[in-house]
């Protein structure tokens, strides 16, 4: 999807690091998966092709806390020199910056997981007007769920009127249904890979206005 939404930036250019994540609970194996070691490795090999910027596309700040992502990037830094963030910290800005504070939350995952991500974003000021999630361990899973089902989700949350909608995994395709779904309903639909990317853009020095056909986001956060 990063691909996508870069293509028309000739000047721009995007580089991946993976390390395995299995599924999305709240055990101890599940939580292990997020330790700060298998992402700086990445993160270093990365660093070896003079990247601009270095963006965790992850989301698990949003159940194990937003200071998981904070520390993160500082040890990206350190151990790289270059800047980083994360699209959750991205959406965070995000947020802060439209004056968001009534949202909608569309994911994937399980009971546990959500009511988790709800109590984090609870403690920082937000308030989750409307929600939908499919309950579903995944990983590889959330990707097999198409457009169609993720666009319902999104309108179902719309009629609660949340200031914004979050599309809350990197592992669906809520970017590619954010443009027409902010055309039907009036409201703008922040998606966990857009905000990677919007926020990689800005620490490279690229500017994020150059991306069309991806949502608000792009052209209108400031």
């Amino acid at each position: 999807m990063t691909y996508r939404i870069i293509a028309g930036l000739p000047v721009v250019s995007a580089h991946f690091g993976r390390f395995p994540v299995r599924e999305i609970a709240l055990s101890d194996r599940a939580l292990g998966q997020f330790d700060d070691a298998p992402i700086l490795d990445a993160a270093r090999l990365l660093a070896d092709a003079r990247v601009g910027s270095i963006v965790w596309s992850g989301t698990n700040a949003g159940w194990m806390g937003f200071g998981a992502d904070e520390r993160l990037c500082e040890a990206i830094t350190e151990a790289t020199g270059v800047p980083a963030g994360t699209s959750v910290l991205a959406l965070n800005e995000i947020f802060v910056r439209t004056g968001v504070s009534r949202f909608g939350l569309v994911t994937p995952y399980l009971d546990e997981v959500q009511e988790r991500i709800l109590d984090t974003y609870g403690r920082a000021g937000f308030a989750c007007v409307a929600e939908r999630h499919l309950r579903d361990r995944g990983n590889f899973s959330f990707s097999e769920y198409g457009e169609d089902v993720l666009a319902g989700m999104v309108r179902q949350v719309a009629a609660e009127r949340p200031d914004a909608i979050a599309v809350f995994c990197t592992n669906l395709r809520g970017a590619a249904v954010a443009e027409a779904l902010e055309r039907e309903t009036g409201i703008p639909v922040y998606d966990t890979v857009a905000t990677g990317v919007w926020k990689g853009l800005k620490l490279a020095g690229a500017d994020p206005a150059r991306v069309r056909g991806w949502g608000r986001l792009f052209r209108e956060v400031p």
